[in-house]
């Protein structure tokens, strides 16, 4: 990889400044961490780091308006124009008894004694653009340019401290597209009980960063060769060397990794349904003449779902709709559906789902491994969903022309229900002719149909 140069010019004027502040009341300053990765690598920032030799007590002197986010670790946050700027002091770390955090933090003077405790290379490269200079003891920069994710130093040692920290190199080698070098991998699976160890919340954001990723896949497999994939997400390891049938080119996992891959970087939902969608599989698998099937994997997918995402501190929000995308992946248009079976696909999926419904099927299309590109027969189907919604027919209790309150007043009953079912048998009927959806018609059909039934009733 060919490096940029760091220049002062690449930073935004307020960190500059906060660099400056620091230097000016005699402390050392150094941006460090992946804000220095990143501008070598010429991609946007997404965190603005400053480790100091200045201590905590110093810092909210010289910073008035600091969060004191981690106080006992060194570190403020400061609010600037263009975003917050952490800051820590210069420390070193020691005894990580959860595994997930230090049990002692010194705070030293020297930047190389900092980067020493850090994770990669990569990441352990410090800059200061005031003096244009520059600390690399670990050779972050030769690895950087050579695309090499290394620890630094003993990895094992730097693993057994941090259990993310083997999931962050997953995570790293899908972001940064890097291979690991061999010692750094080989180390992987020997902080198996640390990982295991580490908040479900902690997994939950490295696998969200590595599903923003172009190819995912480098990352489970990482995972998968390491022997960490059934402590992060035993879903997808229980779908390794499950074989399919003659219509897959792949197993159960590496389709799964295909249609991860080729589902929308954009889109965490459904990267997140592309990585359940097949879970289901490996519960469902019937041999039947000589090849699998996997009838209602999807229900068993949508369960299995739920649990990885549950376990993970997914909101409730984001758990439900991918469940909701995996339930309905395999739904099965052709050309022959009426206009009231459309309707009836729309109302069971949701149009705010109809889209993202969409991109998992072509994903998983793609990943078939032996069909190709985009199938034909959605582009039918959006065609026909755009005409439906354009003429803005009902396809919800609350697209109908009347309401509760109108069925009441119609039939004199009182709330319950009667009056929910009533809507739902007409929301049926006017699936079925969307001409039914005046309020004079809805009414007479009120009138005339249910009104004999509450008095045969």
């Amino acid at each position: 990889m060919r490096l940029r140069s760091l220049q002062s010019k690449h930073v935004p004027p307020p960190f500059l400044e906060c660099l400056r502040a620091l230097r000016d009341h005699g402390h050392r300053a150094y941006f460090v961490g992946g804000c220095v990765r990143d501008l070598l690598r010429g991609v946007p920032i997404a965190d603005w780091d400053i480790a100091t030799s200045a201590r905590p007590e110093e810092l909210l002197r010289l910073f008035p308006d600091a969060i004191p986010t981690g106080l006992k670790h060194g570190t403020v946050t400061v609010p600037t124009p263009s975003g917050p700027c952490e800051i820590t002091t210069f420390r070193v770390e020691s005894g990580y008894t959860d595994a997930r955090r230090p049990d002692r933090v010194e705070f030293v003077t020297e930047v190389d004694a900092d980067l020493a405790r850090r994770d990669f290379t990569v990441n352990a490269i410090a800059w200061d653009p005031l003096e244009r200079r520059e600390e690399d003891p670990f050779g972050g920069r030769a690895d950087l340019a050579a695309g090499v994710l290394r620890a630094v130093g003993d990895p094992r040692e730097r693993f057994r401290e941090d259990g993310l920290r083997p999931v962050r190199a997953a995570r790293f080698a899908a972001a940064l597209e890097f291979e690991l070098e061999p010692e750094t991998e080989a180390a992987l699976g020997d902080a198996r009980d640390q990982v295991a160890r580490v908040a479900p919340e902690r997994i939950r954001e490295e696998l969200l960063k590595m599903l923003r990723a172009r190819r995912p896949s480098r990352g489970f497999e990482v995972l998968r060769r390491a022997g960490l994939l059934p402590i992060v997400l035993p879903e997808l390891a229980a779908c390794v060397a499950v074989p399919q049938n003659r219509y897959h080119a792949y197993d159960v996992y590496y389709h799964t990794l295909h249609v991860v891959d080729a589902a929308p970087p954009d889109k965490p939902a459904v990267r997140l349904a592309a990585l359940f969608h097949d879970v289901g599989k490996p519960l469902t698998r019937v041999e039947r003449h000589g090849d699998a099937t996997f009838y209602n994997h999807q229900f068993e997918g949508e369960r299995l779902a739920e649990q990885a995402m549950t376990r993970l501190r997914f909101s409730r929000e984001a758990t439900e709709e991918v469940a909701h995308l995996v339930r309905n992946h395999m739904f099965d248009y052709r050309p022959e559906w009426s206009d009231a079976a459309v309707r009836r696909f729309l109302q069971k999926v949701g149009t705010d789902h109809v889209a993202d419904l969409f991109d998992l099927r072509i994903a998983d299309n793609i990943g078939n491994g032996t069909k190709t590109g985009f199938p034909h027969y959605l582009e039918e189907l959006r065609g026909r969903i755009e005409q439906i919604l354009t003429a803005r027919q009902a396809l919800t209790l609350q697209d109908l022309k009347i309401d509760g309150g109108d069925v009441m007043r119609e039939l004199g009953i009182a709330p319950g229900r009667k009056v929910g079912e009533i809507l739902e048998k007409l929301l049926d009927e006017v699936l079925d002719d969307p001409g039914l959806n005046e309020r004079g018609r809805l009414l007479r059909r009120v009138r005339e149909a249910f009104s004999i039934d509450r008095a045969r009733a």
